[in-house]
């Protein structure tokens, strides 16, 4: 078996409890990608791991568990825990599970992905809390896994702007906003009716995503024409 290892994050998000826990137990596509889950103490987890999980703890505003498990000993579990405080609602979020042979590239995977989706979700309470989320993701092409990050930045025209830099990204739709999140692998741009965000994953070795959380009815472009102005990106047929 592999490696346990347990990621935690702790920040104050500026919406109440109720707010908070409505993002990640039923608005789950407006900052990470859509996740069902049965509204009670044992209730099934769809779409967060391949072959679905169980509800562990269900106590709404407050305290939030799911956990799936596979014979051979993996597992993987996300807990939440909330707090009012006079800014809004404190969140002490938990992941435990087990990473395979190269665990010290999933690792590092793991934790700047947390401490990126978890941005998102403090952005979605703080400006769309409460609104559904169109979610659009795309995978650029195998040779986007050296260097990719940093060409579809380029591409869309967002070069090297970091936070708070007003940009007009340029793919298959335009997107005018700020840059809301910016490390030398991740990309984060906010419009008044979007969250953008660009997965430099050839960081680890592997193809470049991006993904779209539209709360304006398709104005985010979908699935095939990221995939197919990825691809124009790296010269390569849509898809390969």
């Amino acid at each position: 078996m592999g490696r346990e290892i347990e990621v935690t994050w702790d920040g104050v998000l500026a919406g109440s409890p109720e707010q908070v826990w409505d993002a990640f137990t039923n608005r789950t596509g407006g900052w990470l990608w859509p996740i069902t889950y049965e509204p009670r103490r044992g209730g099934a987890e769809r779409g967060l791991t391949p072959a679905g999980g169980t509800v562990l703890e269900w106590d709404p505003a407050r305290r939030f568990v799911t956990r799936a498990e596979q014979a051979d000993g993996w597992f993987n579990q996300l807990g939440y825990d909330l707090e009012p405080v006079r800014a809004g609602t404190r969140l002490h979020y938990t992941h435990r599970t087990v990473l395979g042979d190269d665990h010290e590239v999933q690792l590092d995977s793991c934790l700047h992905h947390t401490k990126f989706y978890y941005h998102s979700l403090t952005e979605y309470v703080r400006c769309f809390a409460g609104r559904d989320a169109a979610y659009v993701s795309a995978q650029a092409p195998a040779s986007s896994a050296d260097g990719g990050f940093d060409a579809v930045c380029r591409a869309l025209g967002a070069g090297d702007a970091g936070v708070g830099a007003q940009v007009v990204a340029k793919g298959p739709v335009t997107l005018a906003g700020v840059v809301d999140y910016r490390t030398d692998r991740l990309l984060g741009i906010r419009t008044d009716s979007a969250l953008f965000r660009v997965y430099g994953r050839d960081a680890w070795g592997w193809p470049v995503a991006v993904a779209v959380h539209d709360f304006a009815a398709g104005a985010g472009g979908t699935e095939e024409d990221w995939t197919t102005w990825l691809a124009g990106v790296f010269g390569s047929a849509a898809g390969a």
